[in-house]
């Protein structure tokens, strides 16, 4: 657990009022200041603060936050150093986290999760033509706001550019990086992934939205490192009990869950637009065997 509390101080003009959230790297405090209001100010844990791969993480996100500039993306207000501490300042966004609302709600209403979806796709896709993997992409890494229903993407910590060289690396070769519920197989390797991966977390969080579970079902960690390279994911439509979403969303979902990054959807957006159509389009009938007594009936109906 971290120690120290920064809460009452104030650093860099920012008053730091509470800390509000904690993660392996780094904290986050609630924060205000004279010009930018409320903000969320993040510092490298005090343990991290002379480790050059986390100072190098650290200062890799706040500069991919400044290159992707789009509305469903937490604004980077400013960087820096004070004090002793490297700090990030950005935006306060409205709402809670998306996993805490997802596992309170889901299953979520199918119109609900393809605005949400739509939304993390257009943010992620505005990454990738700034030339950036999000590799972490997981409801923990988005802000919601139900009132309103916008969504905002975080947390560039260990993202990577597309084009970076393999001497700029901060991950091990051999090692992946990634949260392993959502990662796609091709990065379990370690090996420098595509945009083709963020496809693949973004299908997982949307079967996780409107199903509750999870495409695969791995009792440890050893397990879902076997099931991700060996097995294909549960079929949307046999996630749960009393769930069917006819066999045109499983197949855009499943599309984009493939083992494979060869098989899923040319990009993000191309399987976001896809999938939110096949969640807007009516529920498809029950096939019924030819000759039946109802299948007669809506026959005649249909002349």
């Amino acid at each position: 657990m971290n120690k120290e509390n920064l809460s009452g101080r104030t650093i860099a003009g920012f008053t730091l009022e509470a800390l509000v959230g904690e993660g392996g790297t780094s904290v986050v405090y609630r924060a205000t200041h004279p010009q930018h209001g409320t903000v969320a100010f993040k510092v490298l844990r005090e343990k991290l603060r002379h480790d050059r791969t986390a100072l190098a993480r650290f200062n890799r996100e706040a500069d991919f936050g400044k290159r992707v500039l789009h509305p469903n993306v937490i604004r980077t207000i400013e960087t820096g150093q004070a004090e002793g501490l490297s700090y990030l300042v950005i935006e306060w966004a409205a709402g809670e986290l998306l996993e805490t609302y997802a596992k309170a709600k889901a299953p979520l209403p199918r119109q609900e999760v393809a605005n949400i979806l739509q939304q993390v796709g257009n943010a992620v896709q505005a990454a990738h033509e700034a030339g950036i993997i999000h590799r972490d992409l997981k409801p923990d890494n988005a802000m919601y706001d139900p009132a309103t229903g916008v969504i905002k993407l975080l947390d560039f910590g260990i993202a990577a550019a597309t084009d970076t060289a393999p001497d700029e690396r901060l991950t091990r070769a051999g090692y992946f990086v990634g949260t392993l519920m959502y990662v796609a197989p091709e990065a379990l390797s370690g090996a420098l992934v595509t945009p083709a991966a963020d496809q693949y977390s973004l299908a997982t969080i949307g079967y996780f939205l409107i199903t509750g579970t999870l495409p695969y079902l791995a009792k440890s960690p050893r397990e879902m490192f076997t099931q991700l390279l060996s097995q294909p994911p549960i079929p949307l439509n046999k996630a749960r009990p009393g769930l069917d979403f006819g066999a045109t969303t499983e197949r855009v979902l499943m599309k984009a869950l493939a083992r494979d990054p060869a098989e899923r959807y040319g990009s993000v957006m191309e399987f976001c637009s896809a999938f939110a159509q096949a969640l807007s389009a009516p529920a498809e009938p029950e096939a019924l065997p030819q000759g039946s007594v109802i299948s007669r009936v809506r026959s005649l109906f249909r002349k």
